[in-house]
């Protein structure tokens, strides 16, 4: 863009040459100087392509998982035994495989060892001021101590047991909890579904308001009780209340 000679000099001539190349006016008239369109960049145009070029629906990402892939998550065991693993094992086996393996922190007959969970004992202690929740005592259904096992234990080594070990586990602990028919007996797929557990009756369906149907026995929230009587109370003053 050339520039227009004035009587102010150099700098008020460099001053309206800036003013004017910002307007976007030639240095010299009035008219309105034409402004080129941008030039499309490789990048954009690649991009306008690939938005035409798009399908609806999926983005084509990922794949199928495999069978193989499926089975290694698909480990849930329901209360029914379905979903058990080929297998077998006996208490006596489980009690050397759990002395290796579990004692550390549940203690050699699952009294627990430190602040590690209870896994024995317990029985009639759920009603009490200091309930007990092991597997004889708490736990509905054998299938929740066989599914806890299967992927969680041992801990910091989840799923290195073998379906014998792990049914030679759970047989241990059903022993230490009085819950087998005789120490000898083999648990497997057909077995487990004869053990019965102590707290089965314990626990209700808890329907969720996106899941259909309804508890089977709903809670008592109000008059669970015909009377309700104060039997001790609270040392500190003001705490209990008198009716």
């Amino acid at each position: 863009m050339h520039g227009c000679r004035t009587a102010d000099g150099t700098l008020l001539r460099a001053l309206v040459l800036g003013l004017l190349t910002t307007l976007g006016l030639s240095a010299c008239g009035t008219g309105t100087a034409p402004t080129a369109a941008p030039a499309e960049t490789p990048a954009a145009k690649h991009a306008t392509t690939e938005s035409a070029a798009l399908p609806e629906g999926p983005f084509g990402l990922g794949r199928p998982a495999t069978a193989a892939e499926i089975a290694a998550w698909d480990i849930d065991i329901k209360p029914n035994g379905e979903g058990l693993p080929d297998g077998a094992g006996t208490a006596a086996e489980g009690e050397r495989l759990f002395a290796r393996r579990c004692a550390i922190c549940h203690g050699d007959f699952g009294e627990g060892a430190g602040r590690w969970p209870v896994l024995a004992g317990g029985e009639d202690s759920l009603r009490s001021d200091d309930p007990v929740k092991t597997i004889g005592s708490y736990w509905p259904h054998l299938s929740t101590v066989f599914d806890y096992l299967y992927r969680a234990m041992p801990f910091g080594h989840a799923q290195s047991l073998t379906p014998d070990e792990l049914y030679a586990v759970v047989a241990y602990l059903l022993d230490l909890n009085y819950l087998l028919e005789d120490t000898d007996m083999v648990l497997d797929r057909d077995s487990f579904a004869r053990i019965s557990m102590p707290n089965a009756g314990g626990f209700i369906a808890d329907a969720r308001p996106d899941t259909p149907g309804e508890s089977e026995r709903a809670p008592c929230m109000r008059d669970c009780k015909a009377e309700v009587s104060i039997t001790m109370r609270a040392r500190v003053l003001d705490v209990t209340p008198d009716e």
